[in-house]
């Protein structure tokens, strides 16, 4: 190390000790070595033993206003929503209300309705100007329909609007339906959000058919790179055997009934759905919870066929480990 990087060194260390000691200078009264407390109501940073005013006229940062509980500070706060990008203007458009009153509550006269239904239609016009913004609305709006439909979190959504917007942005959609993109956006988003719904689910909700969504979905993951890790069959288990008001006991029993047959090999190949389906019902019976093939094949979506097919692999699975 030569003499420069030493004094460098030596003079960085006093500065940081200097540094420190004004740091403990001001938790300390200079007076007496007290503690000291900050008065809020007078902005007065006071010694509690002596009674010594350290420092006075501090700025307060918050509020002025008092709120009791959440709901309250949401209606008091001056600030609008965090942007997003599950809107097309990701939240930073004005929006004009359609109660036609002011702000005392009074009724507006028939002029000022006139008026302002005139400022409504513009401010729509304005909020999408061209071509790609009207596309984004209807798309947003779409994905935000399904994931409702689907009950998916607001992690998914946003993670299935981002999605979108890329393939927009590299112009993927050209010979592509929006609906079909929107569809395919959210199904990705599922997926890598460790939620994932089955394509029949997705279809269900959807405006387009199965077969295109399935097409438009490997296409926008090819396409934008995506990584998306082939679908966990125990992912589907608590969804399903919330639906079917299994206990906590049957639930981890088809965890089990899962990661046998992963140390067999014998969930390769096979629809996941299929075999989270076949062992909630192994499981069920197993725990002795009575629950039939055509109950878990309607929560499931999937034909009563591949539950029996399923179940029995299942079951040999897990005596083979035994074995």
């Amino acid at each position: 190390m030569t003499d420069t990087s030493v004094r460098r060194f030596q003079r960085e260390n006093e500065e940081t000790a200097e540094h420190e000691s004004d740091e403990n200078e001001e938790l300390v009264c200079p007076e007496c070595g007290g503690d000291v407390a900050t008065d809020t109501e007078h902005g007065e940073v006071v010694c509690q033993d002596c009674g010594l005013v350290v420092d006075e006229d501090n700025i307060d940062r918050g509020p002025e206003w008092r709120a009791f509980d959440a709901k309250e500070k949401d209606e008091k706060s001056r600030v609008g929503a965090p942007t997003t990008n599950m809107m097309h203007d990701k939240g930073l458009s004005t929006n004009i209300g359609w109660q036609d009153k002011d702000a005392y509550g009074n009724s507006l006269s028939s002029r000022q309705r006139q008026k302002m239904q005139r400022l409504r239609t513009w401010n729509e016009r304005f909020r999408t100007r061209d071509s790609k913004e009207r596309n984004l609305k209807q798309a947003l709006g779409e994905i935000d329909r399904m994931a409702s439909a689907l009950g998916l979190p607001d992690n998914v959504r946003e993670t299935a609007s981002v999605i979108y917007r890329r393939a927009l942005d590299e112009n993927l959609l050209p010979g592509r339906s929006i609906e079909g993109v929107s569809t395919s956006a959210l199904y990705a988003a599922a997926r890598q959000a460790g939620t994932p719904r089955s394509l029949d689910e997705i279809s269900g909700v959807s405006r387009v058919e199965k077969d295109e969504i399935a097409r438009t979905y490997r296409y926008v993951v090819r396409e934008l790179k995506l990584e998306i890790k082939p679908a966990d069959p125990e992912s589907y288990v608590p969804r399903f055997a919330s639906d079917l008001d299994l206990s906590d006991e049957a639930e981890r029993r088809a965890r089990e009934l899962l990661q046998s047959a992963k140390q067999a090999g014998i969930h390769s190949g096979k629809s996941p759905v299929g075999l989270a389906a076949a062992a909630v019902y192994a499981a069920s019976l197993l725990c002795n919870e009575k629950v039939t093939q055509s109950e878990v094949s309607e929560v499931a979506n999937i034909s009563e066929v591949t539950i029996r097919n399923r179940y029995h692999e299942l079951l040999e699975a897990e005596d083979g480990l035994a074995a």
